[in-house]
């Protein structure tokens, strides 16, 4: 855990509206727990099983963040305790989702994940698909769930002009979104973007959620 970047982020963060995910994946429980420690609280996972393994062996107070591509299969494992979806990224997941929340008597939070990099290997929605989902009222039907904002994820390249050109296009689509169609509804707030490369730039174009792994627990083996 490096402690002096952890401490200087958090001295950082206070002046925003950001708050930190640490990204836990593949990391042991040994070194979640002294992030725990430190006062970290929400955790992002990518894989179902790796995030159910640690939901029972951790204390029960930590926030679990689903961030990486979730199959409609799978849902069921962490509807009974997950706080937070990142990464919907299609109308038959939301269903899915949905659906295992009331069969556990819960409303749980998602984001809609949006694909605003140049790879084809990000997943999410475009614009336009966002946009027909959005206006064509079938998420009404959908009781327990609550949509609570955007996520994106940047292209991977040193390319600091195209990652805030990425960055700005999703603040303009959130803030869109946000008053076209949740204008009436607080909890429509988050916008799930930045990454240890690139949080700072995130931050400046309205990132209310970071999600930082390898600056805070090192490079993975």
């Amino acid at each position: 855990m490096n402690i002096e970047f952890y401490q200087a982020l958090i001295q950082s963060l206070s002046k925003t509206h950001t708050k930190l995910i640490a990204v836990s994946k593949t990391r042991s429980n040994d070194a979640l727990m002294e992030a725990y420690q430190l006062g970290i609280r929400a955790f992002g996972e990518n894989k179902v099983q790796e995030l159910v393994a640690k939901q029972e062996a951790l204390p029960k107070d930590i926030e679990w963040h689903l961030i990486g591509h979730l199959q409609s299969n799978k849902v069921k494992y962490i509807a009974p305790f997950i706080y937070l979806i990142h990464s919907i990224d299609s109308l038959s997941l939301l269903e899915e989702v949905n659906k295992q929340a009331e069969k556990n008597n819960r409303i749980i939070r998602c984001l809609l994940q949006c694909h605003i990099a140049k790879e084809e290997t990000k997943y999410g929605f475009s614009a336009a698909a966002l946009e027909t989902v959005l206006s064509n009222g079938t998420l009404t039907a959908f009781k327990h769930i609550e949509l609570c904002g955007l996520m994106g994820m940047a292209t991977n390249t040193d390319d600091a002009m195209l990652i805030e050109q990425e960055f700005a296009s999703l603040q303009q689509l959130f803030l869109a979104i946000k008053s076209n169609y949740f204008s009436a509804q607080d909890s429509f707030k988050e916008l799930s973007m930045g990454m240890s490369g690139d949080y700072e730039m995130a931050i400046k174009h309205g990132s209310t959620m970071v999600r930082i792994g390898s600056s805070l627990f090192g490079e993975r083996s």
